[in-house]
């Protein structure tokens, strides 16, 4: 049965690398019979957050953080794509994750970290695994790291590197096993 798993890009930078991985990471479940809708802090436009989506009276929270907590409501698991920004997380990727909580638990996420060099963003993911278990989508295990972006992903996000399309196999084929695990149980209920 497909899965619906939000892809959440971190940056907004005009030269943005993220994106090539993003568009990777959508083909490559889209290609599994998923479903992958790209979430663009660029696109959304969200404010510096002053108040989370639970904080406005119900019916009164701006369109595009509606349309988001829908999407993220009916998710079985999130996909976050974050660049390293001196050895942590982007602030637009921050920035949109903090505009929600409840619509994220008892759901996985995987996170897919990024960089120019040959660390591939996993300082920053380290301190994104805690935050997103604190938000109640605790990462699974693995991760994909995708070093030296520039020469690993071409701008439409087409795997430059072979091992690429293997590390990615593997990757997925554990998030989607926590995916369906966390579904089939969220049905019998959660704690609260």
């Amino acid at each position: 049965m497909p899965l619906l798993m939000p892809v959440i890009l971190g940056s907004i930078r005009s030269d943005r690398q993220g994106l090539k991985a993003a568009r990777f990471i959508i083909r490559y479940l889209e290609n599994r019979g998923h479903e992958a809708p790209l979430v663009d802090p660029v696109e959304l436009k969200l404010p510096l957050l002053d108040r989370m989506y639970k904080e406005y009276p119900k019916g009164e929270a701006p369109e595009t953080l509606e349309r988001l907590a829908e999407l993220f409501r009916r998710a079985d698991a999130f996909v976050v794509v974050s660049g390293e920004y001196n050895h942590s997380i982007p602030p637009g990727l921050s920035n949109t994750l903090d505009h929600f909580l409840e619509e994220y638990f008892w759901r996985p996420s995987a996170i897919v970290c990024y960089s120019g060099g040959r660390f591939g963003g996993v300082r920053a993911a380290m301190q994104l695994r805690a935050m997103l278990c604190e938000l109640g989508m605790p990462s699974i295990p693995s991760l994909l790291p995708v070093p030296e972006i520039g020469k690993t992903l071409d701008p439409e996000g087409n795997p430059q590197q072979p091992w690429l399309d293997k590390s990615a196999g593997r990757f997925f084929d554990e998030l989607v096993w926590y995916a369906e695990a966390l579904r089939r149980q969220r049905t019998e209920g959660t704690p609260y």
